[in-house]
């Protein structure tokens, strides 16, 4: 299975850098997992947050092919427990999906042309993080549903 998190813009603190390198790394022993960046938009002082989710959903579009299923990160989504998780992962798997693409989007969330293409949401609380911030807290997270998966003392229950 190869899984890619799509974001729009850099990450911006050496913090969360670093801190998702070393899962990066970490996960390189279970799957193919890339981080696809889309360039942030620029000149959007006079555009309203519709407009800028509209914007940003013309270039996540251009990511998402028929074949993939893609996951929007999304506080409506639904929420699972890590174990939940890694039994949602494991599931794919054996449907046989070869690529999952999970979807930070921007400060304001996803336009609807996003949300009517994509398979799901998924929350990762109920609580609101910055979109710069869920980038680590999500590759924590497919770290320790690859642990538990294959029983690994990461996770303790």
């Amino acid at each position: 299975m190869k899984i890619t998190l799509l974001i729009i813009g850099k990450t911006e603190e050496k913090y969360l850098q670093e801190g998702i390198s070393k899962y990066t790394e970490r996960l390189k022993h279970y799957i193919t997992f890339n981080i696809k960046e889309i360039p942030a938009l620029k000149n959007t002082k006079n555009l309203n947050p519709d407009q800028i989710k509209k914007n940003e959903a013309d270039l996540i579009l251009k990511y998402f092919p028929d074949f993939d299923y893609k996951i929007l990160l999304d506080e409506k989504g639904k929420s699972l427990t890590s174990l939940e998780f890694a039994d949602f992962l494991n599931k794919k798997t054996l449907q046989s999906i070869k690529n999952i693409v999970f979807v930070i989007g921007g400060a304001y969330g996803f336009d609807n042309d996003v949300y009517e293409k994509a398979d799901m949401k998924l929350s990762l609380s109920n609580m609101t993080f910055s979109h710069q911030m869920i980038r680590l807290f999500f590759a924590e997270q497919l770290y320790r549903a690859f642990s538990i998966l294959r029983n690994e003392p990461y996770h303790n229950e």
